[in-house]
């Protein structure tokens, strides 16, 4: 069961996601009622069908889960929004796993030969770095899809992005204030225009200089309503010293 298979049910699936909101049980129906779904992401990820005992599959379940609580109607499609946020919980599982595991030494005593340890690693190296590539390349064409809804491109973006720190400082405080009140990403969604009359009060910063950025501050408002987990990575680079 994937996402398109789901989408004729759009409509049910949102009022069924506001209810289990609001209600554990319903909550816990719904993801039943969807173990299908959560199989198939997780068998996206594994690249086979996941076992019960596949601690995989209890995350995607959590992640899931945890779509639920962050979802708003205003995202657009449910399942989409579901589907990303399990891939990235599962990715970022997958790179703690990998940070935190305690690494036998398997070294063979001919050092003309590449250690078996060494071979794993390079292995998991390089199905980390598909993955990666792979959920890279669907969130910036499904941010890119959602920023021409906005009148935006990458290109725009780019090109509008602050160069200056003080600018640059400008801008993260109105993200910062923006993703502390709710209700401004859901008005940003709702109107498609970037409050910047509201934003530039909360933060206390120059209406003027948000003005400029526009563009950027659509990109960047996008990225922290629906679960761009890794392309809020490379904005944190961006934006050095603080987090989004």
């Amino acid at each position: 069961m994937g996402v398109a298979d789901m989408e004729p049910n759009a409509h049910q699936i949102i009022s069924q996601v506001y209810e289990a909101k609001k209600d554990a049980k319903a909550a816990d129906k719904l993801i039943s009622d969807y173990m299908p779904f959560i199989r198939a992401e997780t068998a996206k990820f594994l690249k086979r069908p996941p076992d019960k005992s596949d601690d995989e599959l209890s995350i995607a379940m959590l992640a899931f889960y945890e779509a639920i609580q962050g979802y708003s109607k205003l995202r657009g499609s449910f399942l989409k929004f579901a589907a990303l946020h399990i891939k990235n919980r599962l990715i970022d599982n997958y790179r703690k796993e990998k940070r935190n595991k305690i690494q036998i030494s398997l070294d063979t005593p001919d050092e003309d030969k590449t250690s078996l340890i060494d071979t794993i690693c390079d292995e998991r190296d390089v199905y980390e770095e598909k993955e990666i590539r792979q959920a890279t390349r669907q969130e910036i064409e499904e941010l890119s899809a959602q920023m021409n809804e906005f009148g935006v491109s990458m290109n725009d973006v780019a090109d509008n992005s602050p160069r200056q720190r003080r600018t640059l400082e400008i801008c993260k405080k109105a993200i910062s204030y923006a993703r502390n009140n709710p209700e401004i990403l859901d008005d940003f969604l709702r109107t498609k225009r970037v409050p910047l009359a509201k934003l530039a009060e909360g933060a206390d910063v120059e209406r003027k200089s948000l003005e400029r950025h526009r563009r950027y501050l659509v990109a960047v408002l996008l990225i922290c309503t629906n679960g761009y987990e890794i392309m809020r990575g490379h904005i944190m680079q961006v934006l050095k010293g603080g987090e989004l």
